[in-house]
């Protein structure tokens, strides 16, 4: 999101940023719901966890870290 973004400088100073329409219109209903946002919120959240530690475990893995067999 957001990749195609035209930033407008007045006097090298940041003004406005111009967003493609379709973007302006997902945001503008990601920020009217709030179930929306937080679920949002929390994808970006998994997908920042994720990328942290990319380790993968089977469920027999974890059954058996967690000595449930």
């Amino acid at each position: 999101m957001l990749e195609q973004v035209q930033i407008i400088k007045d006097r090298d100073e940041a003004r406005f940023a111009v967003i493609p329409y379709e973007e302006y219109l997902f945001l503008r209903e990601l920020l009217n719901d709030q179930e929306k946002l937080e679920d949002y919120l929390d994808y970006l959240h998994v997908q920042q966890v994720k990328a942290q530690s990319p380790a993968r475990h089977s469920l027999e893995d974890v059954k058996r870290m967690l000595r449930l067999e």
